[in-house]
């Protein structure tokens, strides 16, 4: 079965209730769903009630695999973002947003694994800079 990591941003439309069940249900069936330590700390850092910090907390603890951008990550994530961040004249505050994600494309692709993502801006450049196949939601 393939592989998937779930970014962020997928989360986040789940919880505000426009991503329903059956997406998350077909996408559970479509792919062994990974879990992204970057993924897990954006939620983490993100969520500001306790209810959202158990459910966090539960998602970390459940977690069969958590997979960590290794180091070589951090030098191909910095180009990434220079590149594209020279390109497009990103302030500091996306260049930072953006080398999370160059996190998740990286380890995806070290694993082989789909991006799924609401995120379509991000993704779109990173699918097609590291050849990675990413599913929009």
């Amino acid at each position: 079965m393939k592989l998937a990591i779930l970014d962020t941003s997928v989360y986040i439309t789940h919880g505000e209730h426009k991503l329903s069940d059956v997406v998350l249900t077909a996408l559970r069936r479509a792919y062994v769903v990974r879990h992204s330590a970057v993924v897990l700390s954006e939620l983490r850092r993100g969520t500001s009630t306790n209810a959202g910090r158990r459910w966090v907390a539960e998602l970390a603890r459940a977690a069969t695999a958590i997979w960590a951008p290794a180091a070589a990550d951090w030098w191909d994530a910095g180009r990434l973002v220079q590149q594209f961040g020279d390109a497009r004249h990103w302030n500091t505050s996306k260049r930072r947003d953006f080398q999370n994600d160059a996190f998740i494309a990286l380890t995806a692709k070290r694993h082989g694994a789909t991006v799924v993502t609401a995120d379509r801006a991000d993704f779109e450049l990173l699918g097609s800079a590291l050849h990675i196949q990413v599913r929009f939601v």
